[in-house]
C-alpha cells in the first residue's frame, strides 16, 4: 500500500499559493485493507475512504471508462493492480496530474511541471472528451488562473470545440452547470470563464442570451468600448474586484444587460428600455439552472434599477423610497448593499473608467440608512395604529431621504 498527495494541493504549491483541501490516491489496497487500516469508507461511486484524524480523503486508485454519453455515463475500476501513472491519466489537466509521493518526490508522467512553468491549461489525454463537465471546469480554472498569466492550449481549445460540435455539452445537468458557473464566478477573473466559453461554442449552447451581447453596439460617449460582450466581460471582473469570491454579485454582473440583445436593430446604438427588456431573458436564465431564489430576486433588481441608480442623485425623494421599497430593500437590507456594488461594477467595468469615482453607491447606501431608521415604533408612539401608520411611516422616510439629500 502506497499513498500519494495529488491534485490542487500539489499543483497550488507548485504555483506558490496557500494550500487547501489535500487529497490522496492509494494505490496497491483493497476496500478491506484500508477498513483494516483505520480508514472510514465515505464513498458511493468508487472506494473513497478518511484518515481517522485528519479526516483528508484518500481514493484508491482507480480507471474510467466511457459507456454513455454525458458525464453520469462513465464505470469505474478500482483494484490494487492499478497503477499511479494510470489513474493520472484519467485527470482533466496535466497540472492536476502530479502526484507526491510520501518522501516529496514527484511523479508526474505527463508534464504537468512543464504546464505550471509554461502557465498553460492541457488536457492529460483525448478521454477529456468524454466527460463535458471538463468544459465546464477548464472555464473555471481558467478564471482562477488567468490572472497568473495561464492560458488555454490550442489542442485544448480544439478539442473542446469538437466537443461542443458533437453535442457533449448537451446532456450536462442544470445543477452542475450551475455549479460550475457559480465557481467561475466566485474567481478573480471570471471573464477568462466567459470568453473561453464563447471561443469554444459552449457559451451559444448554454447561456445564449448573453452570447447574444457579443457584436452588439453602445453609444461610445457613455461605452468606449462599444461591444456590449466585452462591457460585460469588464463588469464581471470589476464585480470581482469589488466583491472578491461573491457569487451572487458576479451573477448581477453576468446578466444585468441582457436587454440590450434584444434591441431592434434600427435603434442601435441606443438601448432604450433595456432595464425592463432584459427581465425576460434573466428569468428564461433562472428557470433554466434553478438557480437559487436570493440570485435570482437580486440579479431582477440590478436588471431593472441599474439606471436609476447611475442618475440617483437626479431622483426626487418619493421616488428613491419607491425604488428602496421596490427592492424590499426596508425589510432585506442586505439588497440595497448588493445592489450598490453591482451598479459600480456596471459603471467602473467600461474601457477607460476603470478608477471613475462611482459616488451613486456612496449616495443610495446614504438615503436607505436614513430612511431605514425611521421604524414603526415611532408612528405607534405617536399614537398611530392600523394604515395609519404605513402612511405615516411612508412620509417621514422620504422627508428623511429629501434631509440626507440637501
Amino acid at each position: 500500500m502506497r499513498r500519494y498527495l495529488v491534485g490542487g494541493a500539489v499543483r497550488d504549491r507548485l504555483l506558490g499559493l496557500p494550500g487547501g483541501d489535500r487529497d490522496w490516491v492509494v494505490v496497491g489496497a483493497t476496500p478491506e485493507e484500508m477498513i483494516r487500516a483505520g480508514y472510514l469508507p465515505v464513498g458511493k461511486d468508487f472506494p473513497v475512504f478518511l484518515h481517522a484524524q485528519t479526516k483528508e480523503e484518500h481514493a484508491l486508485a482507480r480507471t474510467e471508462r466511457k459507456t454513455a454519453p454525458g458525464y453520469h455515463g462513465f464505470v469505474f475500476h478500482a483494484a490494487p493492480d492499478v497503477t499511479l501513472e494510470q489513474d493520472l491519466a484519467r485527470r482533466d489537466f496535466t497540472i492536476n496530474a502530479i502526484a507526491e509521493a510520501e518522501d516529496g518526490t514527484l511523479v508526474d508522467p505527463y508534464g504537468g511541471q512543464r504546464d505550471v512553468d509554461a502557465r498553460v491549461l492541457r488536457h492529460v489525454s483525448p478521454a477529456f472528451a468524454e466527460d463535458p463537465v471538463r468544459i465546464l471546469r477548464a472555464a473555471r480554472f481558467l478564471a482562477r488562473f488567468a490572472p497568473l498569466g495561464f492560458t488555454i492550449a490550442p489542442e485544448t481549445l480544439q478539442l473542446m470545440r469538437g466537443m461542443v460540435a458533437a453535442g457533449e455539452v448537451d446532456h450536462l445537468v442544470p445543477e452542475r452547470v450551475w455549479q460550475e458557473l457559480k465557481k467561475a464566478l466566485e474567481m478573480p477573473q471570471p471573464s477568462a470563464a466567459i470568453a473561453l466559453l464563447r471561443d469554444c461554442g459552449a457559451l451559444a449552447r448554454l447561456l445564449p442570451e448573453v452570447d447574444a451581447l457579443y457584436g452588439v453596439p453602445q453609444r461610445p460617449e457613455y461605452h468606449p468600448e462599444v461591444d456590449t460582450g466585452v462591457h460585460l466581460e469588464m463588469v464581471l471582473d470589476m464585480a470581482a474586484r469589488l466583491a472578491p469570491g461573491d457569487a451572487l454579485i458576479g451573477f448581477c454582473a453576468l446578466t444585468h444587460d441582457l436587454g440590450k440583445a434584444l434591441t431592434p436593430k434600427d435603434q442601435l446604438p441606443r438601448h432604450v428600455g433595456h432595464e425592463h427588456g432584459g427581465v425576460r431573458p434573466l428569468r428564461a436564465v433562472c428557470a433554466r439552472y434553478k438557480v437559487p431564489a436570493e440570485y435570482a430576486a437580486v440579479a431582477e433588481i440590478v436588471c431593472r434599477e441599474h439606471l436609476n441608480i447611475h442618475r440617483l442623485a437626479e431622483l426626487r425623494a418619493d421616488t428613491v423610497h419607491e425604488l428602496i421599497a421596490r427592492c424590499d430593500g426596508f425589510r432585506k437590507p442586505e439588497r440595497i448593499r448588493q445592489l450598490a456594488i453591482a451598479c459600480e461594477a456596471d459603471a467602473r467595468g467600461r474601457l477607460g473608467r476603470q478608477e471613475t469615482p462611482y459616488p451613486s453607491a456612496a449616495l443610495l447606501l446614504e438615503l436607505h440608512a436614513a430612511a431605514a431608521a425611521i421604524s414603526a415604533g415611532h408612528a405607534v408612539a405617536s399614537g398611530l395604529s392600523g394604515p395609519d401608520v404605513g402612511e405615516w411611516l411612508r412620509k417621514a422616510r422620504i422627508a428623511a431621504i429629501q434631509s440626507a439629500k440637501e
